[in-house]
């Protein structure tokens, strides 16, 4: 296995991470940052009112954004399927 591969893999790994995760990173920041915004205009600062609709957007954009990162995942099985017999070597 020759360093090119293991860099191609690797760069491979890592663009799948932030494809499947990012939106749901962003997402996650997006009302965090719109509930910080809520608490420091109110002044409310409970712990749950920050956790709490974190969670349900993250289910949420789970739920829709769940079969586009399967099928991100299936292809990049795949991928490190095809590059087994490279390994093996």
């Amino acid at each position: 296995m020759t360093e090119e591969v293991i860099l191609a893999l690797g760069r491979q790994t890592i663009m799948t991470v932030l494809v499947t995760v990012g939106p749901l990173m962003l997402l996650g920041l997006g009302i965090g940052l719109l509930v910080s915004i809520f608490q420091a205009t109110t002044q409310i600062h409970e712990q749950t009112l920050a956790f709490v609709p974190k969670i349900l957007v993250t289910f949420l954009g789970l739920l829709f954004l769940g079969p586009w990162m399967l099928t991100h995942l299936k292809v990049f099985a795949v991928l490190m399927l095809e590059f087994m017999p490279e390994v093996i070597r």
